[in-house]
């Protein structure tokens, strides 16, 4: 089998080779405001979010709620309870810190685009992955900082729940709502040229990672990691994705659900969202210097994600 890479995950390669060769261009004291570009950037993601998201798809299907239960708790339940096991063996400050990535991977929603795609090629139930990625999106906006408030409030003097909720209001929710609401005039555009906005969507989490790993490299965050703990964290990664994807398998069997759900629960289960999470990043961590160390878990996860479930999605295709 031919395996290709993922452009996007190229792009964000370079995109962080780009931060650490001009760093001074995503500072504080850079003359490009990348902090006003990223946040109406974030707007218009989710503004055509919302627009593309049909109402009369996720009423329908609400129908198989035993699925769409076992992915929502999965990706906001399951994944959580994990990582939260290891944080009593968390005893140094750099430790702590590399825990909370994970743990801000194990809390954010599961992907759209890719679930949706890799579920089609596998043969699984297409109506439910894109229900399920839709809503985990929505649900998200909810969860995801309930969860990181447990340990920023202790961490981070600057953490302000209330605060973050009005910013995830103003730039993520309202955008949503205002997009469902105009989908009924606007939609089919947004279908139409749902290649532009896709590429549009991806500019946006490219500048917010080049900005997050620009005050890194800056601040020389990167310099508590050698090359062994690099290995460790990918290895983490791929240890955290395989156990879920498996343990999501052992379920949906003693579930008794068929093919095409057990597909779409394994699928949609174990993704997490690249593009929430440098989002919700940026909200959370108000630009904090360890923001790269933070999404660099989530940006490795993510890539290894694509990759397996692809090679995974073509088995299936084949059967």
């Amino acid at each position: 089998m031919k395996i290709k890479i993922d452009k996007f995950v190229l792009a964000i390669t370079i995109t962080v080779f780009l931060a650490y060769l001009f760093p001074q261009y995503g500072s504080k004291s850079s003359p490009l405001d990348l902090d006003t570009m990223a946040s109406v950037g974030i707007s218009l993601l989710f503004f055509f979010y919302g627009l593309k998201l049909s109402p009369e798809k996720i009423k329908s299907g609400l129908v198989n709620w035993k699925l769409h239960l076992l992915v929502q708790a999965s990706t906001f339940l399951l994944f959580p309870i994990i990582v939260l096991l290891f944080y009593p063996f968390m005893q140094t400050e750099h430790n702590k810190t590399i825990w909370l990535a994970f743990f801000f991977i194990a809390s954010l929603p599961s992907t759209v685009s890719s679930s949706v795609v890799m579920v089609s090629i596998a043969k699984g139930n297409i109506p439910a992955a894109i229900f399920n990625a839709s809503i985990s999106g929505l649900i998200g906006i909810v969860f995801t900082p309930l969860w990181m408030g447990l340990f920023l409030n202790s961490k981070n003097a600057n953490f302000d729940l209330g605060a973050i909720y009005i910013k995830l209001i103003t730039e993520v929710l309202i955008p949503v709502i205002l997009g469902l609401l105009l989908h009924r005039y606007l939609g089919k555009l947004a279908i139409k040229y749902n290649n532009y906005l896709t590429t549009f969507d991806k500019s946006v989490i490219l500048l917010i990672i080049y900005k997050s790993f620009a005050t890194s490299f800056e601040e020389k965050v990167f310099s508590i990691l050698n090359t062994s703990s690099l290995i460790v964290i990918a290895l983490c990664v791929l240890s955290l994705f395989y156990f879920v994807y498996y343990l999501i398998g052992f379920i949906v069997k003693k579930l008794n659900f068929d093919r095409e759900d057990r597909i779409t629960a394994q699928f949609c289960g174990t993704k997490k969202s690249l593009v929430h999470g440098t989002i919700f990043s940026k909200i959370l961590f108000q630009n904090a210097a360890t923001m790269g160390i933070i999404i660099l878990p989530l940006m490795l996860f993510h890539g290894l994600q694509i990759f397996i479930i692809s090679i995974i999605a073509n088995k299936y295709a084949k059967n």
